[in-house]
């Protein structure tokens, strides 16, 4: 019964730990439209827009946005050392501009061996997530 229990315990810890994707990508590129490669991050936390907590953002033109169509925590920990709460990324996407919002039908998070830490907007705020 002990042998049981425990390879029981040990299936369900492997489970767990290979249920958890760390994706890059959501949506798939459309090749009739523009591809944007584009500054992003968490909206409060680096690119200085006002919110109620940590929300995925891109930088267009020098303006940031609030993202629709991809969250910020579907890329992996947010408040991680390369996460969006704590360094600029390159994102490559597509979408549109709807007043102050991007509605992004695609949006592929960039690989780098760089980051960008950015200088938060105003002093530092407390995370949340």
């Amino acid at each position: 019964m002990k042998k049981i229990i425990g390879l029981a315990i040990c299936w369900l810890y492997i489970l767990s730990a290979t249920a958890q994707k760390n994706l890059s990508q959501t949506g798939q590129p459309d090749p009739s439209k523009k591809t944007l490669i584009v500054e992003t991050a968490c909206g409060e936390c680096k690119l200085g827009l006002k919110g109620k907590s940590c929300d995925l953002a891109v930088r267009i033109d020098g303006k940031a946005y609030f993202v629709d169509g991809a969250q910020i925590d579907s890329f992996g920990d947010a408040h991680a050392s390369d996460g969006f709460c704590e360094a600029i990324r390159k994102a490559e996407l597509q979408g549109t501009i709807v007043g102050d919002r991007f509605k992004a039908t695609y949006f592929k998070l960039l690989s780098s061996n760089k980051k960008t830490t950015g200088k938060p907007a105003a002093a530092k705020k407390k995370h949340v997530a």
